[in-house]
């Protein structure tokens, strides 16, 4: 596994070195002006079947640091090019407080690590916000490390 990017690192340009770092210091952290800062006022989050605004991400990010302590948010492997940029993030932490954006309602806490793996694509727009971002994460592995039993696909559940 590599290394996660360090926000002071010049191979990256300054868009990516900020994304780590708002990462760092408004999504694992609480820091509502850093986040409501970085953000456009009309930012549309792209999810596995859902859409959110900033509110909707701003809460859902909440609910995270609440469920899980530790809670952490790192970039890997960013790839810039004009107005987008792309990477992978992992978020996670220790799963020792009820997670509540689950489509199974609220998930209990198992108390052992939860490791989130996402692959981005960030817009930004011409003043430099995040105005758009598109996530794919593998939500059956997502399921899993949260605990959830699911039956196979056709399988009646006794």
């Amino acid at each position: 596994m590599s290394a996660f990017i360090d926000p002071n690192d010049t191979r990256y340009d300054e868009r990516s070195r900020a994304l780590v770092q708002v990462g760092r210091d408004a999504i694992a952290q609480e820091n509502p002006a850093v986040l409501r800062e970085y953000f456009s006022e009309d930012f549309t989050f792209h999810g596995p079947g859902v859409d959110l605004d900033f509110a909707g991400l701003e809460v859902f990010f909440a609910q995270m640091r609440t469920a899980f302590s530790g809670f952490y948010c790192e970039r890997y492997e960013i790839v810039s090019s004009g107005s987008l940029v792309g990477c992978r993030t992992e978020m996670g932490g220790i799963f020792d407080g009820p997670f509540e954006p689950s489509p199974f309602g609220t998930v209990q806490p198992h108390g052992g690590k939860f490791t989130l793996t996402l692959i981005n694509i960030f817009r930004y727009d011409e003043t430099g916000k995040l105005a758009e971002e598109w996530v794919q994460y593998d939500n059956l592995e997502t399921m899993r490390q949260l605990g959830v039993e699911l039956a196979p696909v056709g399988t009646p559940r006794a």
